[in-house]
């Protein structure tokens, strides 16, 4: 049964502390789903959006790795985007944007991610009708246009949570990576995003997966989700380490590295361990201004591709899912989600994962 109001943890601009607010709920529109959230991740561009990083309004409610419960279905709304069917409390997860219709982009481009008018869930004011549209709440609103997919039972919610965002940006950077059975994948960066990239260029057919992070216990994660070699980029010269990378990666070089640490730095000497011919995808430098000097011909001359994702399309939805249900008896991806805090608890788990006391904290209302 829907309540009357559901509770939102809002801040009123960067860094201010969080506050519990009621709003109110009401039926779902023609179109529209109404959750009731069982858990939501934070991805660091929450902290990003809450330290005032990147552009976000406010008074604002964040979080858009999420997954819940149904609890009342819009008219029109009968199935998932596999094409099964829904019921009230079927546990789902749905794509972290939404469109407004057709257009140029997603009818002749197939890039609906990029839609003119596109939104993304925990990134709207509080005060946009109908408020519940973020994960750092109770209940969240599917809205029109987005993709929902049904979560298989014997799914954790630790598993699952992060499929809607992580898994399926990493699924569409390790595509346009165009990874393939013997290559050799340099990860910079094993966050979450870093971790699931190891793990899919493994099942891709990588031969050779190489890790760097800074973090020593996320270096030891690496080896547990697909890399062969871990590394921390800030124990040697950054000569050293790309001509160690080159050697690893024989004849010349990788064929593939894939940025996901969020840091524009590391980008001049990712280029430099590509062999000719070479992929560099950038999947976690989404802040503004996110400068970095490059010596291009090297670039031209060594015939590099270099690719940049922002969301993903929606079959890297289903393909996450996939790749997740398939493979969770080969990598541990419970243990990810390392960091349990209560509703109340939303500004200590956005400290805690800013300052990398836990790898990807959750929120269970």
């Amino acid at each position: 049964m829907k309540p009357a109001e559901g509770l939102i943890a809002v801040y009123d601009k960067p860094n201010a502390p969080f506050q519990l607010r009621s709003f109110p709920l009401r039926d779902p529109k023609p179109g529209e789903v109404l959750v009731r959230i069982s858990m939501c991740t934070i991805c660091r561009s929450d902290i990003h959006s809450y330290l005032g990083h990147r552009p976000n309004p406010t008074p604002g409610v964040l979080g858009h790795e999420i997954i819940g419960t149904i609890v009342s279905l819009g008219a029109g709304v009968t199935k998932d985007m596999r094409g099964d069917p829904l019921r009230l409390g079927d546990r789902i997860t749905w794509s972290e944007y939404f469109i407004p219709g057709n257009d140029y982009f997603t009818e002749v481009l197939d890039l609906p991610q990029k839609s003119v008018g596109v939104d993304k869930y925990g990134h709207m004011a509080v005060t946009t009708e109908p408020h519940h549209h973020g994960g750092f709440g109770q209940y969240c609103y599917v809205l029109p246009r987005s993709w929902i997919l049904r979560l298989p039972d014997e799914l954790s919610d630790e598993e699952a949570t992060p499929v809607n965002c992580g898994v399926a940006t990493v699924v569409c950077v390790t595509e346009k990576a165009e990874i393939g059975m013997g290559d050799a994948v340099v990860v910079q960066g094993l966050g979450l995003l870093g971790l699931y990239a190891a793990a899919l260029a493994k099942a891709r057919g990588a031969r050779l997966v190489i890790g760097l992070d800074t973090v020593a216990a996320r270096r030891d994660l690496g080896l547990k989700f697909g890399c062969d070699k871990v590394f921390d980029p800030a124990a040697m010269p950054e000569a050293e380490l790309v001509k160690t990378i080159r050697t690893l990666c024989r004849p010349e070089g990788a064929d593939a590295v894939i940025e996901v640490c969020g840091y524009p730095e590391v980008i001049p000497a990712g280029i430099q361990m590509l062999r000719t011919g070479g992929r560099y995808v950038l999947g976690g430098v989404v802040n503004p201004d996110s400068f970095v000097r490059i010596d291009v011909n090297l670039i031209l001359r060594k015939l590099i591709t270099l690719r940049g994702v922002h969301n993903y399309h929606p079959r890297h939805l289903i393909e996450a899912l996939d790749f997740v249900m398939v493979n969770r008896n080969r990598f541990p991806f419970k243990d990810l989600v390392d960091g349990k805090y209560r509703l109340e608890q939303v500004g200590q788990a956005m400290k805690d994962a800013e300052e990398r006391k836990v790898l990807r904290a959750a929120i269970v209302p």
